[in-house]
């Protein structure tokens, strides 16, 4: 079955008009980074940048070129630590949200 609509699109309208549903993707996202899943977390914080600040606001709040930017929030990208918590920071703060992070029981 053929998509109707633009993922990507519906994605950045919903981040757009459900603050909820954005402060989910950052959680999300901060999970999938904390269980090992950094390829999906960097494809879901790409998904956030492009619906929040945008890539462009994005590089000038952190310092670096967008295309480095780009690359690291890309399936095979390979952000620093410090380059991590510089675009989760930015991000953080344009949804107005503290992150924690608790150890829970495995079942």
């Amino acid at each position: 079955m053929a998509l109707t609509r633009d993922f990507k699109r519906t994605i950045v309208e919903r981040v757009q008009r459900d603050p909820a549903f954005a402060r989910a993707l950052l959680d999300e996202a901060a999970t999938l980074f904390l269980n090992g899943e950094a390829d999906t977390a960097r494809l879901v914080l790409r998904d956030l940048v492009n619906a929040t600040v945008g890539f462009e606001a994005l590089a000038k709040e952190t310092g670096k070129p967008v295309k480095s930017l780009h690359r690291m929030l890309s399936r095979d990208g390979n952000p620093t630590m410090d380059n991590l918590a510089a675009i989760v920071g930015v991000v953080r703060r344009k949804l107005g949200v503290e992150i924690q992070a608790r150890a829970v029981k495995a079942a």
